[in-house]
């Protein structure tokens, strides 16, 4: 099982000279993947910003948007960042996506709430036809470079047609933020949605975990800030399952391995640069 760690590009007023620092110190520590949570309107650091501030300064760690609003994003251009993310990496970004559902993130004109849904399904064919390398615009050029590689997609939500979308196009699954009881029901979904697509073997399953070794109660209080803008409920279980000891964080990181999930990827909770060290010595 591979474990990883968020960036902490969705802190409240993260100060982003933090993130280089924190995947350099991410990668020496031994994690598999780096992570980013990402959403518009809330004062951090866009995914692709941070994932290639990531990609710039470490050479052997996995990157991931778990999970990145692919929605909010006009196709064509996320496709081309997205690829110059990957390539600058070497080839190590995992694209998870998401759709969203917080109407003030949607602040691109064209890009709204309504139909997403469907945007989302026609972006992954313009994703794959400008991996391709096809031209773009009208004109003769490609918006890449040749090499460019088709980056490996999984999904997020638990609606039935983001599991279809999954099970079409993806390599696995990313489970929302909540513990292990609670997270069970959609990878048992996802993996049954792969079967019913006739897709071989299993889904890749990634869970998430918010932690936090130094603040246990300014770590929840953000948590609960990120997510109160969805509902108080959610933000409520949120912010409760997050981890706040070693105890904890070792409870919860076996409750997914008891699921069989083959990835997990750790999100901190605050972006204190020590946190990361304390973690590889609790579950590394």
């Amino acid at each position: 099982m591979r474990i990883g760690i968020g960036i902490p590009n969705q802190i409240r007023n993260v100060d982003p000279t933090v993130i280089p620092r924190w995947a350099a110190v991410a990668e020496e520590a031994g994690f598999a993947t780096l992570g980013t949570v990402g959403r518009f309107a809330y004062p951090g650091v866009a995914d692709t910003v941070a994932l290639s501030a990531a990609a710039a300064v470490t050479s052997r760690i996995g990157l991931l948007s778990n999970v990145m609003l692919a929605a909010t994003w006009p196709g064509i251009l996320l496709a081309k960042e997205l690829a110059g993310v990957d390539g600058i990496s070497g080839g190590r970004l995992r694209l998870g996506i998401g759709i969203g559902d917080r109407p003030d993130d949607f602040v691109v004109e064209g890009c709204g709430l309504a139909g997403r849904g469907e945007r989302t399904n026609r972006d992954l064919e313009t994703f794959r036809e400008v991996w391709a390398g096809r031209p773009v615009g009208g004109g003769p050029n490609a918006a890449v470079p040749p090499g460019t590689r088709q980056i490996p997609l999984l999904f997020g939500a638990r609606t039935p047609a983001a599991m279809t979308r999954m099970a079409r196009w993806g390599e696995g699954y990313i489970g929302g933020s909540f513990p292990a009881p609670l997270a069970a029901p959609s990878f048992e979904t996802a993996r049954q949605a792969w079967k019913q697509a006739g897709r071989h073997g299993d889904p890749h399953l990634v869970a998430l975990i918010y932690f936090t070794l130094t603040a246990p109660e300014k770590g929840r209080a953000n948590v609960y800030d990120y997510y109160s803008g969805r509902s108080a409920e959610m933000a409520t279980v949120v912010a409760g399952g997050v981890a706040t000891s070693a105890e904890e964080t070792k409870q919860a990181v076996a409750a997914f391995a008891d699921l069989g999930v083959d990835e997990i990827v750790l999100n901190p909770a605050t972006d204190a640069v020590d946190e990361i060290q304390r973690l590889a010595d609790v579950v590394l």
